[in-house]
């Protein structure tokens, strides 16, 4: 295994790759769309109250980082602290509203998402994590439920607001839309929409040499925000996987969101999808509950078993890189960087200590 970061946009900074490096990682995984430049709760607290309807602000303020410059400027900034660039995390919802949403302008931003994943392949980053969703994250809530009231994310019901036109993955592109929701859509049109999506990036993704990763849903109900989901049970992934046998067809492989899902076993769905050898990355973290209700726990006292979990992962012979994720923080003056220096100090200790 290769230990990692996931580092958000306002992150991806010396001081930060310089705390990285110290707590053993080599990779990291970055997020260039700017979730939190208007002030949300951050980090560790990429939650909105159920019933929230102003999502993460403006979608697109980040959009112009999604270049071959910016991307080999990363890499070399991140080289000189001895890490290297695994992956980009997720693509801008200014950039692909419409693949979502199978509106006009489609055709124009898939040819967009096509250049970002040419350009990421030229630039030597072989792998771009992806969450088709409508509602993205939604329902989560944050609150004191981490081992001595360490504050978390959790999820306590499920957010049945509709979704307001111009917005969609829980930030706005369009702040002049029109009155009104986004229409209610079946499962099957979403299941189209994203087997449409992946029949024509995937050609491009092989011959870039880019895999696209995609997550599971995150909380993992059936709907969220009256919008289907479509990774909510571990046997979803397969289907996924069958909508096209390209090898640069892959799993952005959240354990958390597999622990959380009320159906299916975890430890098979390691077993079946980290076998195939579709896992592109993995994040780390662990829960008690299941949707629709759970809370995030610290890494060693959740319901999933991390020292099996590794356990298998060599034993199967994972070489790919593995992230905390997020976790929760700690009381002291830096809670994230505790937080997180706790999970990898962990992660790395189990890797040292189990054998394949």
């Amino acid at each position: 295994m290769k230990l990692g970061f996931g580092l958000y946009h306002h992150m991806l900074d010396d001081e930060h790759y310089r705390f990285a490096r110290q707590c053993g990682a080599t990779h990291i995984v970055a997020h260039l769309v700017d979730y939190f430049h208007q002030g949300a709760d951050h980090p560790g607290g990429d939650s909105q109250p159920i019933g929230g309807s102003g999502g993460w602000g403006m979608a697109g303020a980040n959009r112009n980082l999604f270049t071959y410059e910016t991307f080999v400027r990363l890499k070399e900034d991140m080289a000189r602290h001895g890490l290297e660039l695994e992956a980009i995390e997720n693509f801008d919802p200014a950039d692909w509203h419409d693949v979502l949403l199978d509106g006009p302008k489609r055709a124009e931003q898939m040819e967009r998402l096509k250049q970002i994943v040419r350009d990421a392949g030229r630039a030597g980053i072989g792998v771009i994590g992806y969450n088709f969703s409508i509602a993205g994250v939604a329902s989560r809530v944050k609150g004191p439920y981490a081992r001595g009231d360490a504050p978390a994310a959790g999820m306590e019901g499920v957010d049945d607001t509709p979704i307001p036109n111009g917005m969609v993955w829980n930030m706005v592109y369009d702040p002049h839309a029109p009155p009104g929701v986004l229409p209610e859509i079946s499962h099957d049109e979403l299941w189209r929409r994203l087997a449409g999506f992946l029949n024509e990036i995937l050609p491009v993704a092989e011959e870039a040499g880019v895999r696209i990763a995609a997550h599971p849903d995150d909380p993992p109900a059936e709907r969220v925000r009256r919008q289907p989901r479509l990774v909510y049970r571990p046997d979803l992934y397969q289907k996924l996987i069958d909508i096209n046998p390209s090898p640069s067809n892959c799993l952005e492989f959240c354990l958390g969101t597999l622990m959380e899902m009320p159906e299916g076993d975890v430890y098979e769905a390691i077993e079946r999808y980290v076998g195939q050898g579709r896992a592109a990355y993995i994040h780390f973290r662990n829960v008690r509950g299941k949707a629709p209700v759970y809370h995030e726990t610290f890494i060693d006292e959740g319901a999933l078993d991390m020292p099996r979990v590794v356990a298998m992962l060599k034993r199967l012979g994972y070489e790919g890189v593995v992230i905390p994720d997020h976790t929760p923080q700690m009381a002291c003056a830096a809670p994230w960087h505790a937080g997180m220096a706790y999970a990898m100090g962990y992660i790395k200790a189990l890797d040292q200590a189990i054998v394949a």
